[in-house]
């Protein structure tokens, strides 16, 4: 009989943000194949015995290609009940979890997407930043700031430099020197607001506050490193009202003096 594959969203890391739909099909999983992101408190809520595959991704290197992912899942689905195909934040959101489902989809292969809580909205609100704010922010915009292989980044940089919305950015720690030029480039103030945040919602969130000129340099200064998220626009600057959750110290750039009086 084949199985069923679940494409789960595991959330920023606390495991307090897990869906109860997510926690349910990993205590009764078969097998769960998860990537890097997913984080270790998580995975310890994987009862002994089950079978765990790792096919895990970093910045920069892929530990397993893609294709082939989506043929461990079909290969399992031929042997397993219920396969949990467990992802950092939420399977549709910078996630791949739609190629995987239209992988399966071709192969008659049933399956379910399970949402999680992707980092532009945990990772924000442990932070104390609002994506939106009456008289502040409109919206929000998420984007990748991964490069192409030729180095260049393809974005409406016109759109994005709105100040009347948050940008959020995921995978953008190696090209934001060249973001926060672009955007100041297309309009948007130097002195925006700007944040990074490293291992949001876990006890290791490391926080950092900047201009949008002076970012770059901030997150290089901290050592900075994945899986962070980049945020740009006025609400950065609620957080020192708003920050609610300290596990470690931020560290606030001297030019935040902008800040005052906002």
């Amino acid at each position: 009989m084949q199985g069923t594959v679940y494409i789960v969203g595991a959330g920023p890391g606390d495991p307090d943000l897990l869906t109860i739909r997510a926690l349910r099909l990993l205590e009764s999983a078969d097998v769960v194949v998860h990537d890097r992101l997913v984080s270790e408190t998580v995975m310890a809520l994987v009862p002994a015995g089950v079978i765990c595959i790792p096919v895990g991704k970093s910045s920069g290197r892929h530990s397993v290609p893609q294709a082939e992912i989506n043929q461990i899942l079909a290969e399992l689905a031929s042997n397993h009940r219920l396969i949990v195909r467990l992802k950092g934040g939420d399977p549709f959101v910078f996630g791949r979890g739609s190629e995987e489902a239209l992988f399966l989809k071709e192969r008659g292969i049933a399956f379910e997407i399970v949402p999680g809580i992707t980092a532009a909205l945990a990772c924000t609100a442990y932070a104390g930043v609002p994506l939106t704010h009456r008289g502040i922010s409109r919206g929000f915009r998420v984007v990748t700031g991964h490069l192409k292989e030729d180095g260049e980044l393809d974005l409406n940089w016109q759109s994005l430099a709105d100040p009347e919305t948050t940008l959020v950015i995921y995978m953008g720690l190696a090209s934001v020197d060249r973001m926060a030029a672009h955007l100041i480039a297309a309009g948007l103030s130097a002195s925006t607001p700007a944040m990074a945040i490293q291992d949001g919602s876990t006890l290791e969130q490391h926080v950092v506050k900047a201009t949008l000129a002076s970012l770059a340099a901030r997150v290089r200064m901290e050592n900075i490193q994945p899986p962070a998220i980049l945020v740009i626009g006025e609400t950065v600057a609620l957080a020192d009202e708003l920050n609610w959750f300290a596990p470690q110290t931020e560290y606030e750039d001297e030019s935040m003096a902008v800040w005052a009086g906002r």
